[in-house]
């Protein structure tokens, strides 16, 4: 067994049984893509088994803290077993979860997500790779299904010396291989190819906030709805069955929704057709966000709801300052347009924005558009997407619900 020894000093954080061993602590030691490492402080105790990664700043992601743990078929068997169950805890009114969310359930660099009887997952560091088809096959057995597709083209396996991968990785014998999976979510349903669009296909992560969003529709009566960012119209159908449940629709409520992506556009408008909604309650713009707020603050056009969902705008903390002022511009220019009373519903998905940062930045956003409100309510991801105290990293997703004064 190759050993990684660290430098003085440097044991403290897999002593707290963090994950990460960063390149900058290492003393000495290497190994192949993906190899099964001992990791010991300067003194030789031991810290924990890892896979190592001889590209990565990241040199190691740590599978288990025992020194007695064997990293097998077995180990993967349990701590696969272990990560299912566990969401079988929680109460997940979809047939839509995510199963694995990497570090968080002990398997670094494993995104694993359920769409009915379809698996897909990523494969993003070098550890994954090295016990791709053993984990592969563990996962079919333990979830019973035959369909398993592989969305390992994220840009974090080119850190990792990996080329990115997309394909059928498992398929039943008389599947034919059809990417096109309904999604029952909640009241609604949604449709995604997993072949095609962001992450696995689909943001599993904001389920509880789309279910969140159509209570203060339906509660609160809105009759004009901006969804920024609408990808392939989640919070749009979670705001139309809202409002047609509190009676809006009856009177003439709409829903607006913009996204730069065409076929995303496309497939929300689907989405609206195959729930029911007539396309009169229901706007779908194919244009540039910011433009757009601009534009509608010209016009004097305003909303009693608006949804700010809008990608990662910050990968890591390096890009934060900019990430910010890309956050303020676009809750600025949203706080214009909001009605006095309104609900805006913001969220950054940005690992580099933290909690309390993006608090300061739609603080500041108010501040400059000259308006102040109050927060409702603080948002994060599903229950299916942990996090732990161990790995604060894994808190990626943060949402504030704010009603404008």
């Amino acid at each position: 067994m190759k050993i990684l020894r660290l430098k003085p000093g440097k044991e403290r954080s897999a002593l707290r049984r963090h994950p990460w061993i960063y390149d900058s602590a290492i003393a000495k030691g290497s190994a192949d893509l993906g190899e099964t490492v001992r990791v010991e402080s300067d003194t030789g105790q031991f810290l924990g088994w890892a896979a190592y990664s001889p590209s990565s700043r990241i040199k190691a992601r740590i599978w288990s803290f025992e020194p007695e743990q064997r990293i097998d078929a077995d180990y993967f068997r349990q701590t696969l077993q272990s990560a299912i169950a566990a969401r079988q805890r929680f109460d997940i009114q979809s047939d839509g979860m995510r199963l694995v969310h990497g570090e968080v359930d002990g398997l670094p660099g494993l995104i694993v997500d359920r769409y009915g009887a379809t698996l897909v997952a990523q494969f993003l560091s070098s550890g994954t790779e090295r016990w791709k088809n053993t984990l592969a096959d563990l996962l079919l057995e333990l979830t019973g299904t035959t369909r398993l597709y592989e969305r390992s083209d994220s840009g974090v396996r080119t850190l990792e010396g990996l080329e990115p991968v997309s394909g059928w990785l498992r398929l039943g014998p008389n599947d034919d291989g059809h990417t096109e999976v309904r999604l029952r979510e909640h009241d609604w349903q949604l449709t995604l190819d997993v072949a095609q669009g962001h992450k696995t296909g689909f943001y599993l992560d904001q389920r509880d906030s789309r279910h969140k969003f159509a209570q203060y529709a339906r509660r609160l009566g809105f009759m004009r709805v901006l969804n920024c960012y609408c990808y392939t119209g989640g919070f749009t159908i979670a705001a139309l069955q809202g409002m047609r449940a509190g009676g809006s629709l009856d009177r003439g409520g709409k829903v607006t929704s913009i996204d730069s992506s065409g076929p995303a556009i496309e497939r929300a408008r689907d989405h609206a057709v195959l729930n029911g909604f007539d396309p009169h309650h229901a706007e779908f713009l194919d244009a540039d966000v910011n433009q757009s707020l601009r534009r509608f603050h010209q016009e004097g056009r305003t909303f009693d709801a608006i949804v700010l969902d809008p990608p990662k705008f910050a990968p890591t903390a390096a890009h934060a300052d900019r990430a910010a002022r890309a956050y303020k511009d676009i809750n600025r220019l949203a706080f214009k347009i909001l009605e006095p009373g309104g609900v805006l519903f913001t969220y950054s998905c940005s690992g580099g924005i933290g909690v309390e940062l993006f608090h300061k930045i739609v603080a500041s956003a108010g501040t400059d558009a000259g308006v102040d409100g109050y927060i409702s309510e603080r948002m994060q991801g599903a229950p299916d997407h942990p996090m732990t105290i161990q790995f604060p990293e894994g808190e990626y997703l943060k949402g504030l619900v704010v009603v404008k004064k």
